[in-house]
């Protein structure tokens, strides 16, 4: 019996809504119709702010409304462009927009905005959302949760696989009985600060400016001295650690260091920031026996970085995930789909040997 649901997802970058339409039957997994939708601009400087500055409760609340609004906005868009019946949608699978990820205070949590109550008023559909917090309430990280979705995908590959996706943040899963999962570290977050920054562009277009520069090799050092490449996994991360503040304290670390050789060109640091995530991703693949490595997300966009990836991995075929039958653009939004058919089917989500938790459950909130 086939079921048909609607994944959507914006992540870390706030570059956009990405949304896709999946027919999922007992065996198989089929992508029907895929979109990709602006991200307000208003709402991002608004959830740029809310992470960055001082907020209030007030502010918090409205910007849930609006995120909630937006995406309901996007899938009634998609809804009609793509001409799906609405019945036929048995749930829309929505994992909102993080604001903040902490699974190690004394208080663990992870915030993700967008009303879903607003969504599902507005397009009449069923959404499946809230899915990270069980998961850190049994003791988790609550993240990264792409591992069980790669499981399911290509653990009918032969080869030892591991799955690298590339969004803001970078996680990697390797394939097993019990897959392994974790954030290696940052993956575009960094890279599309520094652009923006200097040549107001939102992405550096195929790692064109990056590799005009060249990675200072001292300066490289100092960022992989970052307690968290060091710790060990089950760990998770995002723009809390990883943002333009890190950036600035680094650049300030090494302008003491090297005092009136400090001068260093925009463009070297972009390079910089570049090998940062290739270094990084390469160090934890190469702790493990991998013979193919499949990459998602939009960093597969990045010809230069998914280049320098092959130049390190050389014995590794480093491959999109398109060349094995699934989307690298909506990779995520796809698996926020089958999240929710795992949801509203009542399966547990096989994640505790990657977030860590005390046992799989069942994750995920219905509002009907």
């Amino acid at each position: 019996m086939s079921e048909f649901y609607i994944g959507v997802m914006s992540g870390t970058s706030l570059d956009g809504i990405d949304i896709a339409y999946c027919q999922i039957k007992q065996e198989s997994f089929e992508l029907l119709h895929s979109g990709a939708y602006p991200f307000d601009k208003e709402i991002k400087k608004e959830v740029l702010k809310a992470i960055n500055t001082s907020t209030t409760l007030s502010k918090l609340g409205e910007l849930d409304t609006r995120l909630g609004k937006m995406y309901a906005d996007a899938l009634e868009r998609f809804i009609s462009e793509k001409k799906i019946d609405k019945k036929q949608i048995t749930a829309i699978g929505l994992h909102g927009q993080t604001l903040w990820h902490n699974p190690n205070s004394n208080y663990p949590f992870s915030m993700q905005l967008g009303n879903p109550n607003v969504i599902t008023a507005q397009t009449g559909v069923s959404v499946v959302s809230d899915f990270r917090r069980k998961d850190i309430a049994l003791g988790g990280q609550g993240a990264p949760f792409t591992p069980a979705f790669h499981q399911y995908l290509f653990s009918r590959l032969k080869a030892n696989v591991a799955v690298l996706n590339i969004g803001g943040m970078a996680n990697l899963t390797i394939l097993g009985e019990k897959p392994i999962g974790y954030d290696t570290g940052c993956g575009n977050v960094l890279m599309d600060y520094w652009v923006w920054l200097h040549n107001s562009t939102t992405f550096d277009e195929d790692g064109k400016w990056a590799k005009s520069g060249t990675p200072n090799k001292e300066l490289l050092k100092q960022m992989l001295s970052e307690p968290y490449f060091s710790k060990k996994a089950p760990k998770s991360t995002g723009r809390e650690l990883f943002n333009g503040a890190w950036i600035k304290r680094e650049l300030e670390v090494f302008i003491q260091k090297k005092g009136a050789n400090s001068y260093i060109k925009k463009r070297d640091v972009q390079a910089t920031l570049l090998e940062l995530t290739v270094s990084s991703i390469v160090k934890e693949i190469k702790k493990n026996e991998i013979s193919l490595l499949i990459v998602c997300g939009g960093g597969v966009k990045n010809g230069y970085l998914m280049h320098r990836l092959q130049e390190e991995l050389k014995d590794i075929e480093v491959s999109s995930s398109d060349k094995y039958g699934a989307s690298s653009e909506f990779m995520e939004a796809m698996a926020f789909a089958w999240l929710a058919h795992e949801r509203v089917n009542k399966k547990c989500v096989k994640l505790s040997s990657v977030t860590g938790a005390s046992k799989d459950s069942i994750l995920g909130a219905i509002y009907e």
